[in-house]
């Protein structure tokens, strides 16, 4: 470490002691009796399993643990929450050291505030009320810092990719000058250029100003040469200390190999086993919470010349102007029990294209196009279905699980559709059994960790029985066993003759599924040597392009 520190960055030290966590309305701690201590200029990667209490520890550092604004704490009320033991940065409770830690969490779109670059940098910076020309100093070096000094202080924060846009978070942090950085998942939602982009973009800033990190984040192989302790931690239970292990990360990576695979870490080199497609209806279709009348391959849903935008068309007099297209000519097609996977980089409209195909959205141009075995009589265009007559034909999963509760209780969740629609009912308990979630059936939504909100959203869409299945990154934050139950829980609902449709940057989820993968790049259609649209034949998987 160099002795003396850029811009006055003084690394923070962290010190729990006995420190624990109750979220309002639960009855086990998401962290029970941690004894920590992070000495100033040390870097961390935490691990553990789904629901080990990572990202509460995070928000608990940076002092916002039990505010309606923590990712974990939702609109719960906090003043049911129980803290234990003690928690402290440089020898004081976090709340009375803001700005002390800088904290980044997983979704890009909810961590830009401000629609200019350079506001949206200043701001946390504004905050603490640091000096006006101390401010602009700072920001331009923060954007330095980040590689994103090339772009204008005026530019739209709305016209960035995922990865710039967690960049730019980071440097809204940096100016702040935090002694603690906070990383929560920082690169789950990003496609494989934008995760390389942050983690160097960290190297370089923690190398300038020695400050201390702490990051989260279920895949090891992108953090490993960046920090120099690997600390494991594992469920809050009555009886056992919340560290698992301790350690240097290639000591913690050898050791504790099989350990790690256990608790859900995506040890590099490691990729956990899946159920097998069966393809011809293997034994246990029989058992399947879903049976479908469709014969398999079964065409559902058309997509023709499809250009798709999330803009509205605006008004000029008279006349309507349509958005200029992301992608302006998509032709694909969903079938009865075969996966469609959509794949490009951030930006290249993959998410737009998938709610547009979900009847979501309007298409700018082109059509889709419901056949008679997916439109039941409900007409040939799904954008004109009213909503009970979708989710019973569609569903669709978001990105963020949490835009998609509307009730306070994981059951209520699960019985809204089926009460709307009035019927389907009986199937909530199978879903609850097959799901995991049967001992959630009185949490709070928002109080679930990332993996168990996923399987809920999962739940509630399947709840109305759709035969097309559409998910947005359902991959992403999800540790390796959480990621392998989806995986083989949609193997299933392929095998049963759901088609499912999913954008994805994850190549392993992609090759479980099988199908076809539907590749859109930047600017417009392109894969190599494949049939229009960059479509393989079905079963056989596009060649990978490579991402720019």
């Amino acid at each position: 470490m160099p002795a003396h520190h850029h811009g006055g960055v003084r690394p923070a030290a962290v010190t729990a002691r006995g420190w624990g966590w109750r979220h309002a309305g639960r009855s086990k701690p998401a962290v029970n009796a941690l004894d920590l201590d992070i000495h100033p200029g040390e870097r961390v990667l935490l691990l553990g399993p789904s629901g080990a209490g990572k990202s509460t520890l995070l928000h608990a550092l940076a002092g916002v643990l039990g505010d309606s604004t923590a990712g974990d704490g939702g609109p719960a009320d906090s003043d049911d929450a129980d803290e234990s033991g003690s928690l402290l940065i440089d020898g004081e409770a976090p709340r009375d050291r803001r700005g002390r830690a800088g904290l980044m969490q997983q979704d890009p779109e909810t961590q830009v505030v401000l629609s200019r670059l350079g506001d949206d940098v200043a701001f946390g910076a504004e905050n603490l009320s640091v000096p006006r020309d101390e401010i602009w100093t700072r920001v331009h070096e923060a954007l330095d810092d980040v590689g994103l000094a090339h772009l204008p202080l005026d530019h739209p924060t709305s016209a960035l990719s995922g990865g710039q846009k967690q960049r730019l978070a980071l440097a809204g942090i940096l100016a702040m000058r935090p002694g603690l950085i906070l990383l929560d998942e920082p690169t789950a939602n990003l496609d494989p250029a934008g995760v390389l982009e942050v983690r160097d973009s960290v190297g370089r800033c923690l190398d300038k100003t020695g400050a201390t990190l702490v990051v989260v984040e279920h895949r090891v192989s992108v953090w490993k040469d960046l920090v120099d302790r690997i600390i494991v931690l594992q469920p809050g239970s009555g009886t056992q200390p919340a560290v698992l292990i301790d350690g240097a990360p290639d000591q913690v990576l050898e050791q504790a190999r099989e350990m790690l695979i256990a608790a859900g870490v995506w040890v590099p080199g490691y990729v956990p086993a899946t159920r097998r497609r069966s393809l011809f209806g293997g034994p246990d279709i029989e058992n399947l919470p879903v049976r479908q009348e469709l014969a398999p391959g079964q065409l559902l849903l058309a997509a023709e010349g499809l250009a798709v935008s999330r803009e509205r068309p605006r008004r000029r007099g008279f006349k309507s102007i349509p958005p200029l297209p992301i992608q302006p000519d998509i032709t694909a097609q969903v079938r009865a029990g075969e996966a469609l996977t959509i794949t490009g980089p951030n930006g290249s409209g993959k998410s737009t294209f998938a709610l547009t195909l979900a009847g979501l959205i309007p298409p700018v141009g082109g059509k889709v196009s419901a056949t008679v075995e997916l439109s039941r009589g409900a007409g040939i265009d799904p954008y004109k279905w009213k909503a009970e007559q979708l989710i019973a034909r569609i569903g669709t999963v978001f990105q963020e699980p949490e835009h998609q509760f509307v009730t306070g209780r994981v059951l209520d969740e699960l019985q809204f559709g089926p009460r709307h629609l009035g019927h389907g009912e009986e199937r909530v308990d199978e879903l609850l059994e097959r799901l995991r979630l049967t001992g959630l059936v009185d949490a709070n939504p928002y109080t679930l960790s990332g993996g168990e909100k996923r399987r809920l959203s999962v739940a509630t869409v399947l709840a109305a029985h759709p035969q097309v299945l559409v998910l947005d990154e359902p991959t992403f934050g999800q540790d390796a066993n959480t990621w392998a139950e989806l995986a083989s829980f949609l193997s299933e609902l392929l095998d049963a003759g759901t088609a499912v449709v999913s954008v994805t940057h994850d190549q392993e989820f992609t090759h479980v599924l099988g199908g076809t993968e539907l590749r859109l790049d930047a600017q417009g259609l392109s894969a190599p040597g494949v049939g229009p649209a960059g479509v393989g034949p079905s079963g056989v998987d596009a060649p990978e392009a490579a991402t720019p």
